[in-house]
C-alpha cells in the first residue's frame, strides 16, 4: 500500500506485507508506526528507540498562540459585552432607554454572577491553571471568542431587555437558582485548586486526580472531569435563574463540548494509569 500527501502528491511511504482483509485502522497503525511518535519537550534522546544516529521528521504546526492569551481573550471578551447590554448604552435598545436600569432584581442578580464566573475564569488563568501544552494553533483563538463573545451578546440582550419577564416562579425559583449556582462555582474553583496541586510548577508530571479533604473535590470519586461537572452546573442554575433561552441553548452546547473533553481525557487516564479508578465516568455520575 503507497502513502501519499494528500496535497502534495508526495509519496510518505510503501506499506508492504499488508493483508487485504486488513482495515482503514489497521492500516494507519501500521502508518504511524513506521512514521515514528510524537516526541514531548521532555523527551530524553538517550531513552528513544534509537541507535548512534537519529533522524527527527519537522513538522509544521502553523501559527501559534498561548494558551494565556487565548484564554484572557476569551473570557474578558464576555466580561465587558455583558456589562455593555446590562448598562444599555446607546444604540441597543433604542434612544429612550439609554443608560437606564431595570426595575427587576433578578437582572442585576444575573449580572453579578455572570461577572463574578468570568473574573473568576481570568484569575484562575493568571494564578492557578498549570498548563501542559505552551500554545495553540492560532486560528483557535478566532473560533473559541466566536462561540464565547457571540453567546455573551446573545444572552446579555435578553436578560437586560427593558421588556425582559422575571423567572415564572418568582423569588424561589432566583434563591434556587443561585444556590446551585454558588455551590458549583466553590466546586469548580475546588477542583481547578486540587489539579493545580497535582503538578509542580514547571513540570508537565500527570497523575491521578483523587478527592482531598475538601467536600467538593469528592466528584472525583465518580466522574473523572468534576470541574467540567461543575461548570455545566454553574450555567444549569444561571439558566434556571434567568429563565432565558439562550442561555439553556449556551449550557446545552457547553455541555456537549465539554463531554468530548471528559470523554477524552477518561481515556487517557485509562490509558496511561492501570490502576485508574474503575467507578469514575468522564462527567456525569453513573451515566456518561
Amino acid at each position: 500500500v503507497e502513502i501519499l500527501d494528500a496535497k502534495t502528491r508526495e509519496k510518505l511511504c510503501f506499506l508492504d506485507k499488508v493483508e487485504p482483509q486488513a482495515t482503514i485502522a489497521e492500516i494507519k497503525n501500521l502508518f504511524t508506526k513506521t512514521q515514528g511518535r510524537s516526541l514531548k519537550d521532555e523527551d530524553v534522546l538517550q531513552k528513544l528507540p534509537v541507535g548512534t544516529t537519529a533522524t527527527l521528521y519537522f513538522r509544521d504546526l502553523g501559527a501559534q498562540i498561548s494558551w494565556v492569551t487565548v484564554f484572557l481573550t476569551e473570557y474578558a471578551g464576555p466580561l465587558f459585552i455583558y456589562l455593555l447590554f446590562y448598562f444599555r448604552v446607546p444604540f441597543i435598545y433604542g434612544h429612550k432607554y439609554d443608560f437606564t436600569s431595570s426595575r427587576h432584581s433578578v437582572v442585576h442578580l444575573a449580572c453579578i454572577c455572570h461577572s463574578f464566573h468570568y473574573v473568576k475564569r481570568l484569575l484562575e488563568t493568571l494564578f492557578v491553571h498549570r498548563f501542559s501544552h505552551g500554545t495553540m494553533p492560532l486560528r483557535n483563538i478566532f473560533k473559541n471568542c466566536t462561540y464565547y463573545w457571540g453567546f455573551a451578546a446573545w444572552m446579555a440582550y435578553y436578560i437586560n431587555h427593558p421588556l425582559y419577564t422575571p423567572p415564572t416562579y418568582g423569588a424561589q425559583q432566583v434563591k434556587l437558582a443561585l444556590a446551585i449556582f454558588v455551590i458549583c462555582q466553590l466546586g469548580n474553583f475546588s477542583i481547578h485548586m486540587a489539579l493545580r496541586d497535582l503538578r509542580p510548577a514547571g513540570s508537565k508530571t500527570r497523575k491521578i486526580p483523587y478527592p482531598t479533604k475538601n467536600p467538593f473535590t469528592w466528584l472525583f470519586l465518580l466522574v473523572s472531569c468534576p470541574n467540567y461537572t461543575y461548570e455545566v452546573g454553574s450555567w444549569i442554575g444561571f439558566a434556571i435563574m434567568t429563565q432565558c433561552l439562550p442561555v439553556a441553548l449556551f449550557s446545552l452546547v457547553g455541555f456537549t463540548q465539554m463531554t468530548i473533553w471528559a470523554k477524552g481525557k477518561h481515556r487517557s487516564y485509562l490509558k496511561e494509569f492501570r490502576d485508574y479508578p474503575p467507578l469514575r465516568m468522564p462527567i456525569v455520575p453513573f451515566l456518561l
